[in-house]
């Protein structure tokens, strides 16, 4: 199979050859994995009951999903991937915002899932070859893990697609199995000495439907397009893309996350999820287990570094994909060891979570007011402007940048991460009788700025006399 030689060009017609199938595929098969599976396990370390877990998880998906599936739409009609497609918004220079945002979420999201992949991987062997747990074998199994994933990366998004389509079946029938694995251990309340993480109840039970559910789907709002940029709005309507990505978003993650959950009850997990995880398998389910690290891991964390090697060839237009995708590899190993040996798993998981929510809903929200005031038109070529190392266009505005979308953006994020309860109390909180809403006020005071700067703006007649599709 070649290697991917595209990078955030305009793909043509003829090369989207993908369908809403596949979109589903990429987005269940990717998504079964420790990496997503770890984050049902949050609401149990937070201190909540079985009930309020899953309707935390679910709620919070639910949300995410309704927020983040239309920006599907928009590479769909543009051919390119999201944080290029933003540049009608912020400017073909201003969609560097989108392009950061983009790569601080797939950083985070591949290293996580190398790291509790690794963590489980390593577990798991200890268990069946009595093999040592220390740093030499963890700093061997990343190092295999991460190898694989760049693999997978490198080759590109038909690789992956193939891979995440194989997933979806295994992976599965191996949660299934596993369900009947864990089941004599189940309980419904959280482990012993585990109180309300906040301390009462319905803070609690908010932070957890942000963290375990909410974030699931905001992790895509940058990555949606690198699979919608293949699928031909010819050949395929928007009504049917729409609907395969909210479907895949759902089962994608709400399927592994409550299986997360369902596992740390049974495991009694608390303060750590893979080792209690591993502890509490029967010897049966440890191959498995064994399975789901290794295989799951290299999927969701492939399609991840895949992302981040486009949103930095996007920042460095100079860099091909590929270069781009064995730096930012570096960088995520980087960040898996920091993880595993100097961070606390619940409390790092919880602050990237909260603060990369809080910037990235504004750049959403306000990406999607200019998909609906442009009916979905775009100019394609003038969002190059930036990758050709050139100037002008429709999308110039002043220098390359939009200054009202830019601020608009920057209020809200600000006002957001004002408002988060970790890692630190933000001063609004007091607002807000101590409950989370950043990503709420980070989203509505964005999108509410952006339409009070714009309010007598014209959508550019360019725009829409560009339309490709």
């Amino acid at each position: 199979m070649p290697t991917e030689q595209r990078g955030v060009d305009t793909i043509p017609d003829a090369e989207r050859t993908s369908g809403p199938r596949d979109l589903l595929s990429i987005l269940l098969g990717s998504n079964l994995c420790l990496g997503v599976i770890v984050f049902g396990w949050l609401p149990v370390s937070y201190g909540l009951g079985m009930a309020a877990a899953i309707s935390s998880v679910v709620i919070g998906t639910v949300a995410g999903v309704a927020v983040t599936a239309p920006l599907a739409l928009v590479s769909l009609r543009t051919g390119t991937n999201l944080s290029t497609s933003s540049g009608a918004a912020f400017g073909v220079r201003g969609r560097l915002v989108g392009s950061v945002v983009g790569l601080l979420l797939s950083l985070g999201y591949s290293a996580l899932t190398l790291w509790i992949g690794g963590d489980v991987v390593v577990s798991t062997l200890a268990r069946l070859l009595h093999l040592p747990t220390g740093g030499a074998v963890h700093t061997v199994v990343y190092a295999v893990l991460a190898g694989l994933t760049v693999i997978g990366a490198v080759y590109g998004y038909q690789l992956l697609l193939k891979l995440s389509k194989a997933l979806a079946v295994l992976m599965t029938a191996l949660l299934v199995v596993g369900l009947a694995a864990y089941a004599p251990h189940v309980t419904t309340s959280a482990p012993a000495h585990t109180p309300y993480l906040l301390g009462t109840f319905w803070p609690t039970w908010l932070l957890s439907a942000v963290t375990a559910g909410l974030s699931g789907p905001v992790a895509f709002i940058t990555l949606l397009g690198d699979y919608t940029r293949y699928v031909s709005p010819r050949r395929h309507s928007k009504r049917s893309v729409y609907w395969a990505t909210c479907l895949g978003l759902f089962a994608g993650l709400l399927v592994p996350q409550l299986f997360g959950t369902y596992t740390a009850y049974a495991a009694h997990a608390a303060l750590d999820y893979a080792g209690p995880l591993v502890a509490a398998s029967p010897r049966w389910y440890l191959v498995p287990l064994l399975v789901v690290a290794l295989v799951g891991s290299v999927g969701n964390s492939g399609l991840m570094l895949y992302s981040m090697g486009l949103d930095l060839d996007a920042i460095l237009p100079r860099a091909t994909r590929v270069k781009a995708t064995l730096v930012v590899a570096v960088v995520a190993v980087g960040f898996v060891f920091a993880g595993h040996f100097a961070w606390d798993a619940q409390s790092a998981m919880t602050t990237f979570v909260l603060l990369l929510t809080a910037v990235g809903m504004p750049w959403a929200v306000i990406t999607l007011l200019v998909h609906r005031r442009t009916g979905g038109a775009y100019d394609p070529d003038a969002l190059q402007v930036f990758n050709r190392r050139s100037r002008g266009g429709v999308y110039w505005y002043r220098a390359g940048w939009h200054p009202r979308a830019t601020v608009s953006w920057a209020v809200g994020a600000a006002v957001g991460m004002c408002a988060v309860s970790a890692p630190y109390e933000g001063p609004l909180l007091r607002l807000t009788g101590g409950i989370d809403c950043s990503f709420v006020l980070s989203g509505l005071v964005g999108g509410a700025v952006y339409l009070v700067l714009t309010r007598a703006s014209a959508v550019p007649a360019a725009a829409l006399a560009g339309d490709s599709a």
